[in-house]
């Protein structure tokens, strides 16, 4: 994968060229057909997933059907949780068009960040905002879930 290509994705936009291909050293490109699980609720979490194209659903069982939460595209990236906290995997992740991810296992992942703190800060930095962004999109949705049902 040619670095240049990350440069496009928020987790990595600011990282150095050097940076950049040290990441790509690492990643694996996987790909997904339309409709298959790339990992479901409960799996250990040993990869992080970056879209670099088609689309992944986010999603869980509800009351025995699906709920998405999510549909990614290019550039976003997920399974990041699982890397940080050593948790299983909170949510199914299916595609939802055929798609083409790189992956990072989580002990490279690691790996790479313990030789470069400045390449740590920068993409731990990047995953806080990310999860903050995603906690205030949830809290929306439950607000107006709420809302909806007149309250608690």
């Amino acid at each position: 994968m040619d670095p240049n290509t990350l440069k496009n994705i928020y987790l990595f936009q600011n990282l150095t060229p050097d940076e950049l291909s040290r990441v790509v050293k690492i990643g694996v490109t996987e790909n997904f057909k339309e409709g298959s699980f790339i990992f479901k609720e409960g799996d250990p979490g040993d990869k992080l997933y970056v879209i670099i194209s088609g689309a992944v659903r986010i999603s869980r069982k509800i009351n025995g059907s699906e709920e998405a939460l999510a549909i990614l595209r290019p550039g976003n990236f997920f399974g990041e949780m699982s890397l940080i906290d050593d948790i299983e995997r909170s949510a199914d992740a299916i595609a939802h068009e055929d798609c083409s991810l790189m992956t990072i296992k989580k002990d490279d992942f690691d790996s790479m960040l313990f030789v470069n703190k400045d390449l740590a800060y920068s993409i731990l930095w990047s995953f806080v905002r990310t999860l903050s962004e995603r906690l205030r999109e949830t809290n929306e949705k439950i607000k107006s879930l709420l809302s909806m049902k007149g309250g608690f």
